[in-house]
C-alpha cells in the first residue's frame, strides 16, 4: 500500500474533549472529581464487604465483586486523565498511551458485559431450577465463567486495538472525544470504510450479540417462573432477587447501545453520543455499587453489622 505524506502515525493525539469553556471545565473537575472519588470508594468498599462477611459467600456475590473490579479500573482507565484534561492547556495523548486507554478500556467494559450476563444466568438458576442452584452455581463453574470473561474481553480488546492502532490514519490527529474510544477512533482511519463497519460489528458481536440473547432468555424464563407463584408474597420476593441485576443491566446496556450502535447505522458522532459515554464511564461504576447496596437487605445486612461493630469499638 503506497502511502503519502497524510498517512501517518502519529506521536500523539489531541483530545477535544467535552467543552472549551474553562468555567465549564472547572465546574466538570469538581463534579467529576467527587463522582470517581466516591466510586472509587463505593466499589472498594463493595469488595471488601463481600470479602469479609461469610453470608456474603455465595455466587451472586461473588459476581458482584468483580463486577465492582471491573467498575473500579475501568472508570480509573478514563475519570483521571479526564480530569487532568480539565485543568491542563495540552489536552494531548501519546500515541501509545491512546492505544493502552482503549486497551485498557475495552478490557473492562467488555469483562462488564459478560459478568453482568453470568449474573442474570446465575439468577435464572436461583429462581427457576433453586433446588439444584447450588450443585450448578458452584465455585469451580464460577470461576470458569469468571475466567472465560477475562480471557474473551483480552482478545477482543487485542483485535480491536491492533485493527485500529496497526493501520497508518489520516487528515486531522484531533479525537473528538475525552477519551480514546473506538468509534471517534474509527473516523481517523485512513482505510475502506468496510473495515470501519467490520470494526464496530466485531464489537457489537462481543459486546451484545453473545450476551444479550443469553440475558434476554434468562429474564423470560424467570418473569415466566414468577408468575406462576401463586402468592404475591412469593412473587415479592422472589422478583427482588433479581431487581438489582435488571437495574444494573438496563443502566449498562441502555447507555452502550446508544454509544456503538450509532457508527452502524450511519448515524453521526456528536455531543449527545458524549453525554451517553459521561453516563458510561462516570457516572454507571458509581451507580451500581449503590443499587447493590441499597436494595439488597444482605448487603444492607453486612453494612449495618459493620456500623455497629464501629460503635462498639469506638465506646470501648
Amino acid at each position: 500500500m503506497d502511502m503519502d505524506v497524510n498517512l501517518t502515525r502519529p506521536d500523539s493525539f489531541v483530545l477535544l474533549g467535552l467543552t472549551t469553556n474553562s468555567f465549564i471545565q472547572r465546574l466538570l473537575f469538581v463534579l467529576f472529581s467527587l463522582i470517581y472519588t466516591c466510586s472509587f470508594l463505593s466499589n472498594l468498599g463493595l469488595i471488601l464487604l463481600i470479602r469479609t462477611f461469610h453470608h456474603l459467600h455465595t455466587p451472586m456475590y461473588f459476581f458482584l465483586s468483580h463486577l465492582s473490579f471491573v467498575d473500579l479500573c475501568y472508570s480509573s482507565t478514563i475519570t483521571p486523565k479526564v480530569l487532568a484534561d480539565f485543568i491542563s492547556d495540552t489536552k494531548s495523548i501519546s500515541f501509545i498511551g491512546c492505544a493502552a486507554q482503549m486497551f485498557s478500556f475495552a478490557v473492562f467494559v467488555i469483562s462488564e458485559s459478560y459478568l453482568v450476563t453470568a449474573m442474570a444466568y446465575d439468577r435464572f438458576v436461583a429462581i427457576c431450577q433453586p433446588l439444584v442452584y447450588h450443585s450448578i452455581m458452584n465455585k469451580h463453574k464460577c470461576w470458569t465463567m469468571v475466567s472465560g470473561a477475562y480471557i474473551i474481553s483480552f482478545l477482543a480488546a487485542v483485535s480491536h486495538t491492533i485493527t485500529i492502532f496497526y493501520f497508518p490514519l489520516c487528515g486531522s490527529h484531533s479525537i473528538n472525544h475525552y477519551f480514546c474510544d473506538i468509534p471517534p477512533l474509527l473516523k481517523l482511519m485512513c482505510t475502506y470504510s468496510y473495515l470501519r463497519k467490520l470494526v464496530m460489528f466485531v464489537v457489537s458481536l462481543f459486546m451484545w450479540l453473545a450476551c444479550v440473547p443469553i440475558i434476554l432468555m434468562s429474564y423470560v424464563s424467570i418473569i415466566s417462573t414468577v408468575l406462576g407463584i401463586s402468592s404475591a408474597e412469593g412473587r415479592s420476593k422472589a422478583f427482588s432477587t433479581c431487581a438489582s441485576h435488571l437495574a444494573v443491566v438496563i443502566s449498562f446496556y441502555g447507555a452502550a447501545f446508544g454509544i456503538y450502535l450509532q457508527p452502524i447505522l450511519g448515524l453521526s458522532w456528536d455531543n449527545a453520543s458524549k453525554v451517553f459515554s459521561i453516563f458510561y464511564t462516570v457516572v454507571s461504576p458509581l451507580i451500581n455499587p449503590l443499587i447493590y447496596s441499597f436494595k439488597n437487605a444482605e448487603v444492607k445486612k453486612a453494612i449495618t453489622t459493620l456500623l455497629c461493630f464501629d460503635q462498639i469499638l469506638r465506646h470501648s
